[in-house]
């Protein structure tokens, strides 16, 4: 699996699939950010998967709400879907697309493992990327297992 990984991730980088590079992967890291991509769970997942994520004081600037987007790709860059948050004020079933948090601390967005028409996908790698407030995303692989 860890060779597969390695293979699909230079193919990426080859064809500038992403731009941000994958040393932004969660992980320490990425502390210096305001915020932290954590990883999901469980891993490999099927049907559904729990991605946690860590906003810091500095996500929010001159008191202001954090606002975060987090969105699932396949390795062809297509994207496949935009989790929901669990226990955030405007309902769990909420896209985290340019949601806006208002505390720091540890949020969770939840993937059901379903397109963005509501089909199931295909057992695979796929990238999670996330931003706050428009920065540089980070990146995370998934992946779903049958």
């Amino acid at each position: 699996m860890g060779r597969v990984f390695s293979v699909s991730v230079v193919l990426l980088l080859g064809l500038g699939i992403f731009s941000t590079p994958l040393s932004a992967q969660s992980g320490s890291g990425n502390r210096d950010r305001g915020f932290q991509l954590e990883q999901n769970f469980p891993n490999p997942f099927n049907p559904v998967t729990r991605i946690p994520f860590v906003l810091r004081d500095e996500s929010f600037r001159d008191g202001k709400p954090a606002e975060v987007t987090i969105r699932i790709y396949n390795v062809l860059r297509q994207l496949v879907a935009v989790p929901t948050a669990l226990d955030h004020p405007s309902g769990n079933a909420t896209p985290v697309e340019r949601l806006e948090y208002t505390t720091p601390g540890r949020h969770v967005a939840y993937w059901d493992g379903l397109d963005k028409d509501g089909r199931k996908v295909a057992s695979g790698i796929y990238f999670v990327l996330m931003w706050v407030n428009g920065g540089q995303p980070l990146v995370m692989k998934v992946t779903v297992a049958k």
